[in-house]
């Protein structure tokens, strides 16, 4: 299944992404994050390039909580820059963008979860175990 992204969107994660990574590297301030959080951006930052084709619901799953962990970065910043200057800050401004649009690819990857767990229980006649949720593969 595909995820349509757009280049502002694309920009906003990958940038997002970066800033979660560097933050996880350093250790300092920010976003606490299991390792598996950390492994899921790292996986997802080479695919940044254009729409994100999602064959698993497995695949889903790592997605969302690599961008669930991004948000989270995001809106850390989006808070901390608000407070720092004020609300009508260029920066400010900037930070609160690149959280919407990184919430709406967030929210277009759930749904895209929704469906492929309602497709597995149709093919299988149970809800998705970890085992169906690797091995079912949805085409583009």
């Amino acid at each position: 299944m595909l995820v349509r992204c757009s280049f502002e969107e694309l920009a906003a994660l990958t940038a997002g992404a970066e800033r979660t990574l560097q933050t996880a590297a350093v250790g300092g301030a920010g976003v606490v994050a299991p390792p598996q959080e950390i492994v899921d951006v790292e996986a997802l930052l080479p695919r940044l390039t254009g729409d994100l084709d999602v064959r698993t619901l497995a695949e889903q799953r790592s997605l969302c909580r690599a961008v669930d962990l991004i948000l989270e970065t995001l809106r850390a910043r989006m808070d901390e820059t608000i407070l720092e200057q004020y609300v009508g800050a260029e920066d400010a401004v900037v930070a609160y963008f690149d959280y919407a649009h990184v919430l709406t690819i967030r929210e277009r990857i759930r749904r895209v979860g929704k469906e492929m767990e309602a497709l597995i229980e149709l093919i299988t006649g149970a809800p998705p175990t970890e085992d169906s949720a690797r091995r079912i593969t949805f085409p583009e």
